[in-house]
């Protein structure tokens, strides 16, 4: 469907039957809405909130090889339009992650496909995280996160240079055959340099954006409101920007694109699709609303209805610009 024709179709909500499942690097998820990193845990702590058997997949809390203490407190800082938080990565490690979350969702939620977001201080460690779970069954793909702001050494280091954010895909690249996706970070100045580097070094799809650098003051005390000074900015505020360089990155690379940054309801996760993206995912807004991204896919749904699209898949992309 051109995107011309996806305009001015409201044909209410008869015709034929919605199809809201997207293709992402092999995987067919039931619709396009996941859980962001970092914002959802690794999804139990949520099942008396939500029905997660409605996402579309779980995005896992960064995994690392060890167990990662985290940044000191205070370490979340409420802004305008937003959030910043310097959390620091802090997990218990990968074989703790197997042992209590994993075995949870595996016997809990065997049909929402599972993918875990992986840290690590240097290449090697990545290889490592992947490699032992590659020994495990319940893992549809890894999300490589080489963009978090918050951690002294790896992190963000890989996430603005193309030669380094290529280096640490083709070594998760050459430590499995499940789907990998590259999580880029948006503090570059260009953003389709490093995905074009990622999907040259072997991801199979790309997620943006992580958060924005950023600070805040409190003047009652005229110290930084994060231990850290600096930490990562989401929510509203980063919208624009992240839909900026979603429309960017899909127009620069052949693998998908998940879109992320200030989604909180319907019509921002419509926007991100018509910007590029074949996925979405929802991350602050969790912490609002735990039921936020079925509220998303509920609201995606009729969204397509009133506009007679059967598929949500052709949004992808369909912004009209001439």
């Amino acid at each position: 469907m051109s995107p011309r024709s996806l305009l001015g179709t409201d044909q209410g909500s008869g015709g034929a039957a919605l199809d809201l499942s997207v293709r992402i690097a092999g995987l067919t998820l039931a619709n396009p809405v996941l859980t962001a990193s970092g914002t959802f845990a690794s999804g139990r702590e949520y099942a008396g909130l939500v029905d997660l058997d409605r996402v579309g997949a779980i995005v896992t809390k960064g995994v690392s090889l060890e167990p990662w203490a985290g940044n000191p407190s205070p370490r979340i800082a409420e802004t305008a339009s937003g959030m910043l938080n310097s959390i620091g990565l802090q997990n218990p490690g990968v074989e703790a992650f197997i042992a209590k979350d994993l075995t949870w969702l595996a016997a809990h939620h065997p049909d929402v496909p599972v993918i875990v977001n992986v840290s690590g201080h240097t290449c090697a460690e990545y290889a490592r995280v992947i490699e032992r779970l590659e020994e495990t069954e319940g893992v549809a793909g890894y999300e490589v996160n080489i963009s978090c702001p918050n951690v002294e050494h790896g992190g963000m280091a890989f996430g603005t240079d193309r030669y380094a954010a290529a280096e640490v895909t083709s070594a998760c690249r050459a430590a499995t055959g499940r789907p990998l996706v590259v999580k880029l970070s948006p503090n570059v100045t260009d953003v389709a340099e490093i995905a074009r580097a990622v999907e040259d070094a072997g991801a199979d799809c790309v997620s943006l954006i992580n958060t924005l650098l950023g600070m805040a003051v409190d003047t009652e005390t005229f110290r930084p409101m994060l231990a850290r000074v600096v930490g990562g900015l989401s929510g509203p505020a980063i919208k624009p920007v992240a839909l900026r360089m979603v429309w960017q990155v899909a127009g620069a690379v052949d693998v998908p694109v998940i879109g992320m940054g200030g989604i909180r309801d319907a019509r921002d996760a419509a926007e991100f699709m018509l910007a590029g993206a074949t996925a979405v995912a929802v991350g602050t807004a969790n912490f609002v609303d735990p039921a936020t991204v079925t509220h998303i896919v509920d609201g995606l749904a009729e969204f397509c209805r009133t506009r007679g699209i059967v598929r949500v898949a052709d949004l992808t992309g369909a912004l009209v610009t001439d």
